[in-house]
């Protein structure tokens, strides 16, 4: 299943907007196969400027970025942990994604009302935290309770699960999200299958006007949003929504020129598209040939053979090694034949990790 992070937000804020406006940006589903869309998930290239590099170079027939998946998650509410509003639906799709992406409300407008009376994202942030960790709390507790009863057993597994969830109930009942509370590999590892709402890593969105997507830094909205974020070691992303289902709307020089016209060195979307990117670990490798220049997804710290294994499984099962070249070192040298001549091309083995922007060839044998 690709990796997917989840839009959240109180009703008002912009979500709709803004998950409109990346399912209307939204890659080719053909290019991708394999990966059944639904209709609240919004599939979109991640935007890479070395793709073209690459094109430069090799002249393909085509080239082909890789891709992310947005889910719209609706349904949240005040009281959701409880099953207002679409609650039970909303934790159900929210425990199924990787990150969540919380898309804050950040502009005055008398035209559109705000579900709490007034535009106060560090209440809007709390309101839909609390709802994700009173339903954490029951989640843990539960488990808790099952583990205490296991320790009689004497298996010194349930011992470690019972210490961490110990912690973890501590931290939720102390209104702290579960990402807040230290996890060794084995204990992360024993919780990892609860699928706890607040451990997931976290990026905001602040939903600003139309005339601050250039500049927002007057906005004390945003800079309350900011200063939460760094709090918790969290990213933040400025984006007009309404602004993104404009440019959305264009392609080619008229996108171009639509951006210039508004100070905007590249949407709003794209820096979201990088940052849900970043906030998940992934890296991006490529293959580049006459056929095709790719991008391919990996996550950070991936070895060779299991980097291959994304293309095909038989490349993986076959693995012999890989034949790889760093991006700016093939762009200087400006072809393969150059890059060999100046010993740029090596080839890797099994306990090769793979590093961003690697241009790979792999070498198997089924």
């Amino acid at each position: 299943m690709p990796l997917q992070a989840g839009i959240v937000g109180l009703p008002n804020v912009g979500k709709s907007t803004l998950f409109n406006a990346i399912t209307k940006a939204g890659a080719e589903a053909a290019n991708y196969p394999f990966c059944t869309i639904d209709p609240n998930v919004g599939v979109v290239e991640v935007p890479d400027v070395r793709l073209q590099g690459l094109a430069n170079i090799i002249h393909p027939k085509r080239i082909v970025p890789t891709a992310f998946e947005f889910v719209d998650i609706a349904g949240l509410v005040k009281g959701a942990s409880q099953g207002e509003g679409l609650g039970n639906r909303f934790l159900g799709h929210i425990r199924e994604v990787d990150a969540i992406v919380h898309v804050v409300r950040c502009f005055e407008s008398g035209d559109i009302t705000h579900v709490s009376g007034s535009v106060d994202p560090l209440r809007d942030i709390e309101t839909i935290e609390i709802e994700l960790i009173l339903a954490d709390l029951e989640t843990a507790q539960k488990r808790l309770d099952r583990a205490k009863k296991n320790m009689k057993s004497g298996d010194k597994k349930f011992k470690v699960e019972a210490d961490a969830l110990e912690r973890m109930v501590q931290a939720l009942e102390a209104g702290q999200p579960g990402r807040s509370v230290e996890l060794s590999d084995d204990e992360a590892a024993i919780l990892r299958d609860l699928h706890l709402l607040t451990t997931k890593p976290i990026l905001y969105v602040a939903n600003v006007g139309e005339d601050e997507a250039a500049d927002s830094s007057d906005n004390p909205h945003v800079e309350a949003v900011r200063q939460r974020a760094a709090s918790e070691h969290a990213q933040v992303v400025v984006v007009s929504a309404q602004l993104e289902a404009e440019i959305a709307e264009l392609e080619g020089e008229d996108r171009d020129a639509f951006l210039s016209d508004l100070g905007l060195a590249e949407a709003g979307l794209d820096k979201l598209i990088r940052g849900a990117y970043d906030l998940l670990g992934l890296r991006t490798y490529f293959t580049a040939g006459e056929p095709e220049v790719r991008a391919w997804t990996i996550r950070e710290g991936t070895k060779a053979p299991q980097a291959a294994g994304v293309i095909h499984s038989d490349f993986e099962r076959g693995f012999i090694r890989a034949e790889v070249v760093a991006y700016d070192d093939l762009i200087r040298a400006g072809s393969y034949n150059a890059a060999r001549e100046q010993g740029k091309v090596r080839l890797e083995g099994k306990e090769y990790i793979v590093a961003d922007g690697d241009v790979m060839h792999f070498r198997f044998n089924v």
